[in-house]
């Protein structure tokens, strides 16, 4: 699927950050270099952003939270990337307008893995005599580099599938799809007072934290992830005409936008083809559904007489599938695709953000979007977590998205 980042065997938590930095940044260029600089430059929609814009972001976050930080004599690379590259951060400064990150001819391709190699050369001389703080600081950002290359490959996707020749992405392993464990039915598990959340021991992301306690009614969980077949007989049946299994907001998003099928689904004479990055090819029906909102999601679940999981749900479940004492057979819990929950994103019970501008990482996201649990066939090796939080918009349908099924414990 990915790369694999393999255990340091130094000690040194200096040494085995470096070793780790080395490998998260390489992994980047590998991701690139069957494109070409037009590739790079693509920007089909507000929502994705240009490749060179990914590699050049990631490498302000270096280059701003650490190498300009605590009264280093590093000069920036081009003082105007202080902007071009800034995301969303507010507490540093401007920002380049998302919508037009397209616009960004120049700096050329060429140009940002200059800079990306500049940064690298600096970091690796900081890692070398990094103190706590500075260690905290480049995990996160070699973990938010690991989110960027998921979404890299995510926007370059939905990019190509503009393009009426189907553009293949020449690595054959990423974005392949790949025929479900089919397990029938549903698992069932008790309820009770459950453990969610991370304690942050080791890296997490802030929306992980606290861990904490909630009270889960026993309910079952589907022992796999919807796949193209169920989904087609919900297209069949007249789901995207069926007004009430579908929520007001997503039934305006529905005929506002003309949706009928998934994103990347095409009907030719007959014949439905589904798009991936492998180019286009017929519908295979025992691949899982992917790039659905959670709109689409919440409809289906309806029409199967179901519902999707709660965030809660989902982690002890995969507590006990992971750790038992719960044998459990449910497939897929972490590849695939990233899975819709019905939980709104929002902060957990004691959450605080944390100080500066890092602390505009997840907090002042969470309004108006639905927790993701596991991760996809495009998450980094060793990226995501039992606790880990995804999140996106109920509308979106470019992030690799599926569906697996929730129920009572009577029904």
């Amino acid at each position: 699927m990915t790369v694999a980042f393999d255990a340091p065997l130094n000690t040194d938590p200096c040494l085995g950050l470096l070793s780790k930095f080395r490998q998260v940044r390489q992994y980047s260029a590998q991701l690139i270099a069957p494109l070409s600089a037009e590739d790079c430059a693509l920007q089909a929609s507000p929502f994705v952003s240009p490749v060179k814009w990914h590699l050049a972001h990631t490498t302000w976050f270096f280059e701003t939270f650490i190498l300009l930080e605590g009264g280093s004599r590093y000069q920036p690379f081009n003082a105007q990337y202080q902007v071009l590259f800034n995301s969303y951060y507010n507490g540093v400064g401007e920002q380049f307008s998302r919508p037009k990150r397209h616009l960004l001819s120049r700096p050329g391709l060429a140009e940002i893995l200059n800079y990306r190699q500049h940064v690298d050369e600096h970091m690796t001389r900081l890692i070398e005599h990094a103190d706590a703080k500075q260690r905290a600081l480049i995990e996160l950002g070699l973990n938010h580099e690991q989110q960027h290359q998921e979404l890299l490959l995510m926007d370059l996707k939905y990019c190509f599938y503009q393009n009426p020749t189907f553009p293949v992405y020449s690595n054959p392993k990423l974005d392949a799809p790949v025929s479900l464990i089919h397990h029938q039915g549903f698992e069932s598990f008790s309820g009770g007072l459950f453990e969610i959340g991370n304690n942050g021991q080791e890296f997490c992301f802030d929306n992980e934290t606290p861990k904490h306690q909630t009270y889960i009614p026993a309910f079952q969980l589907s022992r796999s992830l919807v796949n193209n077949a169920e989904y087609l007989a919900f297209i069949q049946d007249g789901g995207y005409q069926q007004a009430l299994l579908w929520l007001s907001d997503g039934w305006a998003w529905r005929e506002q936008n003309n949706i009928t099928q998934p994103l990347y689904w095409l009907e030719q004479d007959g014949e439905w083809f589904e798009y991936s990055l492998q180019g286009l090819k017929p519908l295979n029906l025992k691949h899982a559904v992917s790039h659905v909102s959670f709109y689409e999601a919440h409809a289906f679940a309806q029409w199967k007489k179901a519902r999707l999981p709660t965030e809660a749900q989902w982690e002890v479940a995969a507590q006990q599938t992971l750790y038992g004492p719960h044998q459990t057979d449910l497939a897929h819990m972490f590849d695939h695709n990233w899975q819709w929950t019905q939980s709104a994103y929002q902060p957990y019970p004691g959450f605080k953000t944390p100080e500066g501008a890092v602390g505009e990482y997840n907090g002042k996201f969470m309004c108006n979007q639905m927790v993701l649990r596991g991760g996809c066939d495009l998450t980094p090796a060793h990226h995501s977590r039992m606790t880990y939080r995804n999140f996106f918009y109920p509308q979106d349908q470019w992030p690799k998205t599926g569906i697996r099924l929730a129920k009572d414990a009577n029904e």
